[in-house]
């Protein structure tokens, strides 16, 4: 080497490529999620930050009063077996990553995974976790019975049923989760929030067709993701999330988004009127 010569361009130009390749590496790379377990994701909110669900929900409604006959003739009519809103609602049944993603796909346009969409994807795992826990302490101190339980009918997941009948039917946790969902994708994309809300109101509807809640524990399951979504804003982690998500939706739906090719099955199921409904 030229003695009087600096070696600085040489090791500029290293440090660069370096750097270049280090960045490249870091775009690619999966987002990172902490768990509780493995496949279960961390929430955002200690238990000490949840809203208190008992405090919030009045009790279920009790045999014999107007509320519970409410329910029972909702539960009576919802009969809609071998329909494709009956096999919709037992696709909605699934929670479990990666499938739960695809919840709202069609509704917001675009696929959500974890190759699409790693930020978003990551921000509805964690957000699951909050939105289902925050149910618990009612349905613990209420333990009301489910309505499979009641009439003798099957639900669309009879795999499902002898845990259900241990866990409590109010509020229902499954309508928490998807419409805490709905509240943020909708704010995510706020051009297509009307799509989005209602796939979150029809998300609650499928728990009454496959016959494992009541009518007002879908309404008090609806009630607790809005608590839980509202809390969550204060949450600096989350907010972060939320603007990591919103930057990577915003570009995926600039460019030409692949939604799931079963959208038009979905919405013709969808579009089923349920026999008796009441808000």
């Amino acid at each position: 080497m030229n003695p009087l010569r600096s070696p600085f361009p040489v090791l500029l130009a290293t440090s660069l490529s370096l750097l270049l390749s280090a960045c490249a590496t870091t775009a690619n790379a999966p987002h990172e999620v902490p768990e509780i377990r493995p496949g279960v994701a961390r929430g955002y909110l200690e238990t000490a930050q949840l809203p208190d669900s008992v405090a919030l929900l009045p009790p279920p409604p009790a045999p014999g009063s107007a509320a519970f006959a409410l329910d029972e003739q909702v539960n009576l009519a919802r009969n809609l077996r071998g329909t494709p809103r009956w096999q919709q609602a037992t696709a909605d049944a699934n929670l479990q990553f990666p499938e739960a993603a695809s919840i709202f796909a069609c509704a917001i346009g675009t696929r959500i995974d974890e190759a699409t969409t790693p930020r978003l994807y990551g921000l509805l795992r964690r957000t699951r976790t909050d939105a289902a826990v925050v149910s618990d302490a009612a349905k613990d101190r209420y333990n009301r019975g489910r309505p499979f339980v009641a009439n003798g009918q099957s639900t669309c997941t009879p795999d499902k049923e002898a845990g259900l009948a241990e866990n409590g039917s109010y509020p229902s946790g499954h309508t928490s989760i998807g419409w805490a969902w709905a509240l943020i994708l909708a704010e995510l994309a706020p051009e297509r929030s009307d799509a989005i809300l209602a796939r979150g109101r029809s998300y609650g509807e499928s728990r009454l067709v496959c016959n494992v809640h009541w009518h007002s524990d879908v309404l008090a399951g609806r009630f607790m993701g809005s608590a839980v979504v509202a809390r969550l804003h204060a949450d600096a982690a989350f907010r972060s999330d939320m603007d990591a998500a919103r930057a990577e939706l915003t570009k995926v739906l600039a460019t030409a988004p692949q939604p799931p090719a079963n959208c038009a099955d979905i919405a013709s199921a969808l579009a089923q009127p349920l026999p008796v409904t009441a808000y």
